[in-house]
């Protein structure tokens, strides 16, 4: 039998599977290293490219803020102004009636009576003034109480006055009622 030694060869390759070996330990071990950079770089991308749109969209919720509080100052404003359109135009329809009210006024006072101070206070008119006589301050009461711009008069107080008045005997005190006389065809 021919003697054939084989060990050198059988040492030979299994250096050589020990080198393919260590080989493709480095090379997967390279592999996973650089898998493991990548997938690093696309996580670090992912999160700068997130905290981005979290900025963009904190300072586009801060602008829509000031936005909102804008157009609530403009609501605001544009409330005083509403309100102070009516109440202009609450006065410009009761500038009439202030003369008006004075009108009738002069119309209702009987000779022998004067006012001394009149006084209109929520729609309620205080009347002080001097009479020669009652029956002059029962005209007056009866004038009003005739006259469509005011209702319900009452007599509150009557004194006889003292001497150094002239001619007048009698100051009394009286409340009025302001009405509004309902709007005839003629405008009127």
């Amino acid at each position: 039998m021919a003697r054939i030694n084989l060990l050198p060869w059988r040492e030979e390759l299994r250096e050589e599977r020990r080198k393919r070996f260590l080989l493709t330990l480095v090379g997967v071990l390279v592999g996973s290293v650089g898998l493991v950079l990548i997938a690093d770089q696309i996580i670090s991308s992912a999160t700068d490219q997130q905290v981005a749109r979290n900025t963009y969209l904190s300072k586009q919720i801060a602008a829509v803020d000031e936005r909102i509080k804008q157009i609530s100052d403009l609501k605001a404003r544009r409330q005083q102004l509403v309100e102070r359109m009516r109440i202009i135009q609450e006065l410009q329809g009761n500038r009439q009636i202030s003369g008006r009210i004075f009108d009738q006024l002069a119309r209702t006072l009987p000779d022998g009576v004067y006012f001394t101070e009149v006084k209109l206070k929520d729609k309620t008119l205080s009347i002080t003034g001097a009479a020669e006589s009652n029956n002059k301050v029962s005209e007056l009461m009866r004038n009003l109480d005739a006259s469509d711009w005011f209702d319900a008069p009452s007599l509150t107080e009557v004194k006889a006055t003292t001497a150094g008045q002239l001619d007048q005997a009698n100051v009394f005190q009286l409340t009025v009622h302001q009405t509004q006389p309902a709007i005839t065809e003629d405008g009127k």
